[in-house]
């Protein structure tokens, strides 16, 4: 027997790790199973009807090692059915052109994959220059962004409103 929702992650400085840790104990154990994808089969995504990914955006737009050793694999999974809400951990400031993309990427390719994406989450009081992680009017990103670089005081915060947030869009809420 496994959670209802499933989160996978992938994490090189454990900051996407820890905001994964924090969503799950927000929502509850029982809620939520983790899944480190440098240590699983990315095909288990498959086994749940909610899910949740984490990816932080590396270098200038880059995914993190994990997600991109796991890429071809996801590509070709069936997500049709499945509600996915996405977070992403970026730094702003450092990466001002690329804030968020791998967000992006990995959304683009989730919906693709047919699932049905909730979690958008507000671009207002972010400092970047540009996103591949925004909804095409650029109000939004298409999920959760976090910046444990500059604004780790905000994050916290952002986890509560944003974990309520997917629970109403998953309907389970609590």
């Amino acid at each position: 027997m496994h959670a209802p929702i499933g989160l996978f992650y992938g994490s090189s400085t454990c900051y996407t790790e820890m905001a994964a840790e924090k969503i799950r104990e927000r929502l509850g154990a029982e809620w939520v199973d983790l899944h480190n994808i440098a240590d699983g089969d990315i095909a288990a995504v498959e086994n749940y009807d909610f899910l949740i990914f984490g990816i932080p955006t590396w270098d200038y737009g880059e995914l993190q090692e994990d997600w991109e050793n796991c890429w071809d694999e996801l590509a070709l999974l069936d997500l049709h059915g499945k509600t996915a809400a996405l977070f992403g951990l970026g730094d702003q400031e450092g990466y001002p052109q690329w804030f968020q993309d791998a967000l992006g990427y990995l959304h683009a390719q989730v919906v693709t994959l047919g699932a049905r994406a909730v979690g958008y989450w507000p671009a207002e009081g972010y400092q970047f220059e540009e996103s591949k992680g925004l909804t095409e009017d650029g109000s939004r990103f298409v999920g959760l962004a976090l910046d444990e670089e500059n604004e780790f005081e905000l994050s916290d915060e952002r986890i509560d409103q944003w974990c309520a947030q997917v629970m109403r869009e998953f309907g389970l809420s609590q």
